[in-house]
């Protein structure tokens, strides 16, 4: 979450605004039944003489078809898979479909003892508890200016329910930028503070670095916590004795870059370790972390969660909470692919300028920069522009930033250096420059620069005039422009899986295994080995009744003329006939 975002007034807005996007099927894409194998989404159709009553067709191999009333939608769900070839469509009533998850069922029984022996240590290992919280905990909650959202009230009671046991955390918190994960971040290490702990707050870059520390004095400046900072803009002084006041106890709470990870930092009492932006870290920096996780709380922040990370997560070894509200003013940013071309630069950056607002525009070539810079100049003279990279000198850097903040700058043309912590409100156009030199998961964070406020935002991923995309390639842009709905950085994070391949996280021997029954119910599957083996207590799967609406009953094209929202709907009634009879199956076995 970026830091004036988070302070913006938010109201209380419901899940239900994020209206099941993971339900919107296209016609001609691959769907999974649960009962009946892959297939093709045809469409919505009605029968002869069944009125209003809508039906999913489902097109199977040899072309026989399946109509499945409107509000069993449930048991459908989008075909998401672990390899870039097209899925095999089974037979209606073939007994392949049966083979194939039996098959898988076991094959996810073996990955999840794997995955738990290796998670074992942790689980095994003894944690510090947290003491529960205080009047002063109380205090620093009802300080926050702005409404919590349901998500947020939620995944901190869930990290405060981890920090108290006795079991070290380990948990992953998922939610698009400027969605509240900085606040909560505040919380949880306040009160890790309030037991005689100190925290260790790790981040990818300097800017966000700076923007943190200036988050945790403003939110705990009441309080009397003492906090520092490490990273290239401090002087080698204070470096000096910030590691000094780790190392005596006298520092709380430290903030900082990569520095955090050398071998000669130490903490008098290390209690928890927060990483922010999961994703940036490699796996070197991950095998220094190791070190701390045995006994350390970890809490992991991410927009869009790496493959692995969100792998752990779904199949239940790393909880996971995730915000998924929006700010109550908050728009999607509008998204678009297009070539190289001047006169829609000018026009672009103009139309900007006349609404009194900035632009970014990121390429990342630190050598070629300038030449940017002075291509954009003489384009659009009517504007001010200046470049900023991470190589520059640091005071520099930040002095060109601050220009930026307080609008002496109208064009801010940067690398990749700004995708993590800059909070410019009134920025609200990005043009990102050779998207296809990117990873899916840097152009989601890219554009997560612009429309930080309630007016609306447009980002423009610009690649060169007759260049040659390949298949992965073009994913990643067709990615950026199909979620553009807020909240997306999850389903973000699905698809970096699907595009990479999935397969097993300790090796690639399931990746046919998830191409197979897709990834959605491998990882259904998974997760419930994982519950297995570890012991949890479950009621078995019951074979459900058949939810059937009377022929008569459905939702009139002329009430509701979108085909989406119809689904939606549909979708949340089946959920609700399933819940309800769940209920009435478990006061059974009471009674």
């Amino acid at each position: 979450m970026c830091i004036r975002d988070s302070y913006r007034k938010r109201r209380s807005v419901k899940k239900s605004q994020n209206l099941l996007k993971s339900k919107i099927f296209e016609v001609n894409s691959y769907v999974v039944h649960e009962d009946h194998g892959v297939a093709r989404f045809k469409g919505i159709t009605k029968l002869l003489n069944h009125f209003d009553k809508e039906y999913l067709e489902l097109e199977f191999a040899e072309k026989d078809k399946l109509f499945v009333p409107a509000e069993q939608i449930s048991k459908i769900g989008i075909y998401k898979g672990g390899e870039s070839n097209e899925p095999k469509l089974h037979r209606l009533h073939g007994k392949e479909w049966e083979r194939q998850k039996n098959k898988v069922k076991k094959s996810t029984e073996i990955l999840a003892s794997e995955l738990l022996f290796t998670h074992s240590k942790r689980v095994k290992s003894k944690g510090f508890s947290f003491k529960k919280n205080n009047d002063w905990q109380i205090t620093l909650e009802k300080s926050f200016p702005y409404i919590e959202t349901e998500d947020q009230d939620t995944s901190i009671k869930e990290i405060y329910k981890d920090m108290e046991k006795n079991a070290p955390m380990d948990r992953l918190l998922c939610g698009d930028v400027g969605f509240g994960k900085t606040e909560l971040a505040v919380r949880a290490s306040f009160k890790a503070v309030q037991s005689g702990k100190q925290v260790a707050i790790l981040v990818p870059t300097t800017i966000l670095a700076e923007q943190h520390f200036d988050t945790f004095k403003s939110r705990l400046n009441q309080f009397p916590v003492n906090i520092g900072c490490l990273n290239r803009l401090r002087e080698k002084k204070e470096i000096t004795e910030t590691k000094k006041s780790l190392k005596l106890g006298d520092l709380d709470i430290c903030i900082g870059t990569h520095k955090m990870l050398q071998d000669n930092l130490e903490f008098k009492d290390l209690g928890l370790f927060v990483i922010d932006e999961e994703h940036k870290f490699g796996v070197k920096q991950k095998e220094i972390l190791k070190k701390f996780r045995l006994n350390v709380d970890i809490l992991s922040l991410s927009a869009t969660p790496i493959p692995r990370t969100m792998n752990l997560a779904l199949s239940g070894i790393k909880d996971l909470s995730s915000l998924e509200v929006p700010p109550f003013d908050r728009r999607a940013v509008k998204t678009y692919v297009i070539e190289e071309d001047e006169k829609l630069f000018r026009e672009i950056i103009l139309r900007e300028k006349d609404r009194n607002g900035q632009v970014f525009i990121v390429f990342n070539r630190v050598k070629k920069i300038e030449k940017i810079e002075s291509y954009f100049k003489n384009l659009v003279p009517e504007v001010t522009c200046e470049f900023a990279h991470g190589r520059m000198d640091p005071k520099k850097l930040s002095d060109v930033i601050k220009k930026f903040s307080n609008k002496e700058i109208d064009v801010l043309i940067s690398t990749t250096i700004i995708e993590s912590g800059l909070d410019m409100p009134d920025a609200n156009t990005v043009i990102i420059m050779n998207p296809q030199q990117m990873g899916l998961a840097q152009l989601y964070q890219l554009r997560g620069r612009v429309g930080r406020s309630e007016t609306q935002a447009f980002a423009y991923l610009v690649v060169p005039k007759d260049a040659s995309l390949n298949i992965e390639t073009e994913k990643r842009l067709d990615a950026m422009t199909r979620y553009q709905y807020l909240g997306a950085g999850k389903e973000i994070a699905l698809r970096d899986m699907e595009i990479r391949g999935v397969g097993n996280i300790l090796g690639k021997e399931q990746s046919g295994n998830v191409n197979a029954i897709g990834l959605n119910l491998f990882m259904k599957f998974l997760k419930n080995a994982v519950n297995e083996k570890r012991n949890f207590k479950e009621i078995k799967e019951i074979e459900l009744p058949v939810v059937e609406i009377d022929e008569n009953i459905g939702i009139p094209e002329n009430f509701i003329p979108d085909i989406e929202t119809r689904l939606q709907i549909y979708n949340a009634v089946s959920y609700t006939h399933l819940r309800a009879h769940e209920t009435s199956l478990h006061l059974v076995c009471r009674l």
